[in-house]
């Protein structure tokens, strides 16, 4: 193994050493399945080690990179969902798998919520609300300026508040 080869893997061990652990209770709160919720941390290490050179900030890079899986399953899921509903004529229930914590109506009604934005505001609101990264990390992660997040981010809110308004 190369010394620069090396040098990436040790950075990236540590970076894994301190995140690992919450990307994955992180994407697991996200899709509900901790085994796919490692998966999705797992390759974004591995995409991690071979953009690491470009990389600013490994952390705000990780949950973008799980961010773009989760959304990547989310939708893969809602054409799974179609496709059964079609096939069973309309006779089949969805079934969502959540973890602990919230009861499930609350649970599944804020995740739902998220799901339904639009593809412009959902990924500042997984990176901004739930990775907890700040409008300077996101706006620099999703080559957005961070007056375009605070903007996405305000109007993620009055969608979401409108949505969740009409379930309670």
């Amino acid at each position: 193994m190369a010394s620069g080869e090396a040098a990436v893997e040790s950075a990236v061990r540590e970076v894994y050493d301190a995140h690992f652990g919450r990307l994955v209770g992180w994407t697991t709160q996200l899709i509900g399945d901790r085994d796919l919720a490692h998966d999705v941390a797992t390759e974004a290490f591995v995409k991690l080690m071979t953009h690491w050179h470009s990389v600013q900030d490994p952390r705000a890079w990780l949950y973008t990179a799980a961010a773009n899986q989760v959304r990547d399953h989310w939708r893969k899921r809602g054409r799974e969902a179609s496709a059964y509903e079609k096939f069973m004529g309309g006779s089949g229930r969805a079934v969502d798998v959540a973890a602990p914590g919230l009861d499930a109506a609350t649970r599944l009604t804020v995740r739902d919520a998220v799901e339904s934005l639009p593809e412009r505001f959902r990924l500042v609101v997984l990176l901004h609300y739930f990775a907890d990264l700040s409008v300077a990390q996101v706006a620099l992660q999703t080559g957005k300026s961070e007056g375009t997040v605070k903007r996405d981010l305000h109007d993620a809110r009055k969608l979401l508040a409108q949505r969740l308004e009409v379930t309670a």
